[in-house]
C-alpha cells in the first residue's frame, strides 16, 4: 500500500531552504525526516522560482520521489479555490495509484484556510492521517479537537457506515482461509482438521450450524484451500430467491423463454464452472427445485430455460443449512436422494455457547479490527472494554452466535461516549434473549453451562405466571389451570419461584 504525503508549501519551508537564521528544517522536511513515505506531493501558490528552489533543496534531504504543482490562487485564504485544487490532485493520485493508497495531510504548512480544507477532506471524502509539526513538539499525528457533524457533512459517516454494514452482515472475505477462523476450542479444532482434509477433494460438503456460526467463512476457506482456489466461488442464498425464479437463477435462461426474459442470462452453476458453488440455506429450496438440482448433480450438466441442449459443467458443491436436514428428510420436506448427494461429507459447526474459550479470543480480534478501521476512516479514539462489559459478553448465551457478537460490539462502540466501554453501555447494546420455544427447551446441549434446575424453573415460572394472569389472580382457578392437586400446592410453588408477591 502506497503512503503519500500531501502538503502546501509554507513560508517556514521556504526559509529553511534559504538557510535563514533559526529557520530549522521547516514542517515538510521535519515530517520526511521522522516518517517514511513512498511519495511526496506538494502544492504551491508561491512564485515558480521560489518553489523550485525549495524542491531542489528538499531533494538533497530525502531519496523519496517529490512532485510539486503550481496553483494560482486569487487569495491564500480562498476556500473554494484551495478545495478544488486539492481535490483535483487527490483524484489524480487515486487514478494513478488505485484505491490501495494511504494519504497523510500535513496541516502545519500554509494558511489556516489550507489546514481547514485538509481536515474537512480527511474527515469526509478522502480519509487520511492528519499531521502537525512544531519546533517545540516535533512531528506528530494531529488530534482534531472537534467533531464535524454529519448533519452538515453527509459524507462524514458514509464510508465507515458501509464498512460497519459489511461487518454486521457477517460477510466472509473473499480471501478467507482457515487461519481467519478465530478459535482455540477443541470443538473447532476438530471441525477445522476435518475441513482441511476434505478441502483438497472434490466431494460435496454439507455444513450444518445455527445462523451466525460462520458457515460461509468455512465454505470460502475450503474453496481457497482447494485445487479450485483460482476459479470462481459463487455464493447463492437459496432462501432469498423467489420460488418462481429459482430455476432461472440457478441454471439460467434464454431470451424470450418466459415473460420478462428480455435477454439471455447465465445461471449460477454456469458462472461457477471450474470452481465452487456455495448453496447457502439449501434447506429452503422447494421440492420441485430439489428435483432439478438432483438431476444437475447426477448428470453434471444444466439446461437453461428455453434451451434445447444441456451444457456440461464441472462444479464442486458446498452447501449449508441452519436446519438438521436428516430430520427434514424424515418429515418429507427434503428429498432423501438429494440429501445423500449433498452430504457426502458433513461438517457441523458448534454454536458459540459451546465453544469453550473462543468468546474472549473473538472479542479481542473483533475489537482490534473495529478500532483499526475506525482509526483509518475517522481518526476516532480506540475503544476498550471495561471488566464489567467484558464479563457481560463472556457470560451471554449468544443465540445469534458470532454475527450477534459482532453486531453487539459495533453498537457498543457507537454508544460509548469515552474510550472505555462501560458495563452500562454494553448492557444497552445487548439485545434481550428471546424466550426459547419448546423445541429448544427440550434439546439444549448437555454439559458445559447446562443447568437442569434452571430449565425447570424457567418452565414453571412461565406457566405459573400465565395461570395467575388468566385466572385474574384467583388461586383456586389457577390451581385447576396448571393441574396441581390443591390450592396450598400452588401457593408453595409460587413461593418457591418468587412469584407470591407478584400475585
Amino acid at each position: 500500500m502506497d503512503k503519500i504525503l500531501l502538503a502546501w508549501m509554507g513560508s517556514a519551508d521556504l526559509r529553511a531552504a534559504e538557510s535563514a537564521a533559526g529557520a530549522g528544517l521547516g514542517p515538510i522536511c521535519a515530517a520526511i525526516k521522522t516518517r517514511t513515505y513512498d511519495q511526496i506531493e506538494l502544492l504551491s501558490n508561491y512564485p515558480k522560482e521560489k518553489s523550485q528552489n525549495f524542491i531542489n533543496w528538499l531533494e538533497t534531504q530525502t531519496a523519496t520521489p517529490i512532485s510539486w504543482y503550481p496553483i494560482n490562487l486569487t487569495s491564500p485564504t480562498n476556500f473554494g479555490e484551495i478545495y478544488e485544487a486539492v481535490v483535483r490532485l487527490i483524484q489524480n493520485l487515486h487514478r494513478q495509484a488505485g484505491a490501495n493508497v494511504r494519504f497523510t495531510f500535513h496541516l502545519s504548512p500554509g494558511t489556516p484556510a489550507m489546514s481547514a480544507v485538509w481536515i474537512i477532506l480527511a474527515k469526509t471524502r478522502f480519509p487520511a492521517e492528519l499531521l502537525e509539526s512544531s519546533p517545540e513538539a516535533g512531528v506528530r499525528t494531529a488530534a482534531v479537537p472537534f467533531d464535524i457533524s454529519a448533519e452538515y457533512i453527509p459524507e462524514l459517516l458514509r464510508r465507515p457506515d458501509n464498512e460497519l454494514q459489511r461487518l454486521s452482515a457477517g460477510a466472509a472475505p473473499e480471501t478467507a482461509a482457515f487461519a481467519d477462523i478465530i478459535h482455540q476450542s477443541k470443538e473447532m479444532k476438530k471441525i477445522l482438521a476435518l475441513a482441511r482434509k476434505v478441502a483438497i477433494r472434490k466431494v460435496p460438503v454439507l455444513i450444518e450450524g445455527e445462523s451466525g456460526t460462520g458457515k460461509e467463512l468455512l465454505a470460502r476457506a475450503i474453496h481457497n484451500a482447494s485445487l479450485r482456489q483460482h476459479k470462481p466461488f459463487i455464493p447463492v442464498n437459496c432462501g432469498a430467491i423467489p420460488h418462481d425464479l429459482i430455476e432461472s437463477e440457478l441454471f439460467g435462461h434464454r431470451k424470450g423463454s418466459f415473460t420478462g426474459a428480455t435477454e439471455t442470462r447465465q445461471g449460477h452453476f454456469v458462472k461457477a464452472n471450474g470452481g465452487t458453488i456455495f448453496l447457502d440455506e439449501v434447506g429452503e429450496l422447494p421440492l420441485p427445485a430439489q428435483v432439478k438440482l438432483l438431476r444437475v448433480i447426477q448428470e453434471q450438466e444444466v439446461t437453461p430455460l428455453g434451451a434445447s441442449k444441456p451444457e456440461k459443467i464441472d462444479v464442486r458443491i458446498l452447501s449449508a443449512t441452519n436446519r438438521t436436514l436428516i430430520q427434514e428428510v424424515a418429515q418429507k420436506t427434503f428429498r432423501e436422494d438429494l440429501f445423500y448427494r449433498l452430504a457426502v461429507f458433513v461438517l457441523r459447526l458448534p454454536p458459540l455457547r459451546e465453544r469453550q474459550g473462543d468468546i474472549g479470543l473473538l472479542l479481542d480480534k473483533m475489537l482490534d479490527k473495529l478500532n483499526q478501521e475506525s482509526a483509518e476512516e475517522l481518526g476516532l479514539e480506540q475503544k476498550k472494554l471495561s471488566p464489567g462489559a467484558r464479563n457481560l459478553l463472556l457470560n451471554h448465551s449468544w443465540p445469534g452466535n458470532i454475527r450477534e457478537l459482532q453486531n453487539t460490539l459495533v453498537r457498543a462502540a457507537v454508544i460509548a461516549s469515552g474510550s472505555k466501554i462501560t458495563e452500562a453501555e454494553m448492557q444497552s447494546a445487548m439485545l434481550p434473549v428471546p424466550i426459547a420455544p419448546t423445541e429448544q427447551i427440550l434439546h439444549q446441549p448437555l454439559g458445559g453451562k447446562f443447568d437442569l434446575q434452571k430449565v425447570i424453573a424457567e418452565v414453571a415460572t412461565h406457566y405459573l405466571r400465565r395461570a395467575m394472569s388468566e385466572a385474574h389472580n384467583n388461586k383456586t382457578e389457577a390451581t385447576k389451570l396448571v393441574g396441581l392437586p390443591s390450592y396450598q400446592t400452588l401457593t408453595n410453588w409460587l413461593k418457591k419461584y418468587g412469584l407470591e408477591k407478584e400475585g
